[in-house]
């Protein structure tokens, strides 16, 4: 038995890495086919009655594992130089102003059409306000720089303003004052936390003669943000902080401080770390969305009654987006239908306590919404055409190329 579990895991897996492999071909997002293969594998367990035992308390596991690698791949290949600081403020205002205005918004049609409170409403709305990083950002490989960048930055504030504008409403039964206080406080603990972590991780990516040390520092990182989530502490606002800045030390070099880390000889260490991280996100993301598709059950679907809900949801979500992104004079097209709602939507969803859910806002709606958002994005993507980037490419990589040549020449 044993045998064919891991026949069947190790076929799934390599299929996954050729819809990953022919996505820039197909132009079909890899999540969507990940979700089919799943569902495809529950039918055909039940077809030839395989007992195949409960298997979604790993759906939340996987998913904070993923996110938690998704976000800090994001980061360590995001450059912070001059010439990005328009993208980063524009994704700034898109991360934070759409998300505030659509959970608002959300919240009072499930108040006023539903009949149920204003907490409960929004504390709802939330899940279905955040960008989900983790189909967003795989899913624009083939864009220019700028544009995937963009979608980077964006998609990754968007996890971290959401998750911690759902903590904030879930732990205060009331918004007042002290809630507010409480609120800054844990923003300047895991400011500090992430400056002193940052600066051990780093240390040990530089000192560390072991041939196993990326592993234990990756695990580290994990560990930091499952401790900082016990303490009710914005753990994502870490990891964003740390790939940042572990990936653009040698822009720091001049620092004294900085400067004895020795940042372009460390540069080399950087670019190996971030290989084991897309590796390791590459799993985690494949391992997830086949188990949630392999979860979803036809009926949910095909459920009649949310599905007028998850409509409007996403109609909502794109028009407003391509309202924002005019305001801000940016690229309407396809940045307006990249949102697509998913593992940061299924964690918070499972997160609402049991006392403040709305009744019609279940898993029905959930996986027709991400469905839906998933189709729009890939049928935005499908029919854009992509601008030609090949000059920012090159000044890119002759960056990089640059910056490893310097580390090899003064290193050793």
């Amino acid at each position: 038995m044993a045998n064919e579990i891991i026949i069947t895991i190790c076929t799934l897996l390599l299929v996954a890495y050729v819809f990953d492999l022919t996505a820039s071909t197909t132009k079909i997002p890899s999540v969507i086919l990940l979700l089919g293969l799943g569902y495809l594998v529950n039918h055909a367990a039940m077809m030839f009655k395989i007992g195949i035992p409960d298997l979604s308390p790993l759906l939340p596991v996987f998913g904070t594992v993923g996110l938690i690698l998704i976000v800090l791949e994001g980061s360590l290949e995001l450059d912070l130089k001059e010439s990005t600081i328009p993208i980063i403020k524009k994704s700034l205002f898109m991360a934070f102003v759409p998300m505030m205005i659509f959970a608002f918004g959300l919240g009072y049609a499930f108040h006023v059409f539903g009949g149920f409170g204003w907490r409960e409403s929004l504390t709802n709305a939330i899940p279905f306000s955040i960008i989900s990083s983790a189909i967003a950002i795989p899913s624009v490989s083939n864009l220019g720089q700028d544009r995937k960048s963009f979608v980077i930055y964006e998609s990754s504030l968007s996890d971290i303003f959401g998750v911690i504008f759902f903590n904030f409403l879930v732990r205060n039964p009331e918004v007042n004052v002290a809630s507010f206080i409480d609120f800054f406080f844990q923003i300047i603990i895991i400011f500090v936390i992430s400056v002193l972590a940052t600066i051990g991780l780093s240390i040990m990516l530089r000192k560390l003669k072991h041939h196993i040390k990326f592993g234990p520092i990756l695990i580290l990182v994990v560990l930091i943000y499952a401790v900082s989530k016990l303490y009710h502490l914005p753990g994502l606002l870490f990891i964003m902080l740390f790939g940042l800045s572990i990936g653009n030390l040698d822009k720091l070099k001049e620092n004294k401080w900085v400067s004895r880390l020795k940042p372009l000889r460390m540069k080399r260490e950087v670019f190996r770390f971030k290989d084991i991280v897309i590796e390791a996100t590459f799993l985690i993301r494949v391992l997830f969305f086949l188990l949630f598709g392999f979860l979803i059950q036809t009926e949910e679907i095909l459920n009649l009654e949310t599905l007028k809900w998850a409509g409007a949801i996403v109609g909502a979500v794109v028009l407003l987006r391509a309202i924002t992104l005019l305001v801000l004079r940016s690229d309407v097209l396809p940045l307006m239908f990249i949102a697509p709602r998913g593992l940061i939507t299924i964690l918070l969803f499972v997160l609402i306590p049991a006392d403040e859910m709305i009744p019609f806002v279940n898993r029905s709606l959930v996986i027709q919404v991400i469905l839906l958002s998933v189709i729009v994005m890939m049928l935005g993507l499908m029919f854009t055409k992509r601008k030609k980037t090949s000059e920012k490419i090159v000044h890119v990589f002759s960056d990089q190329g640059t910056s490893i040549e310097n580390s090899e020449n003064k290193g050793d």
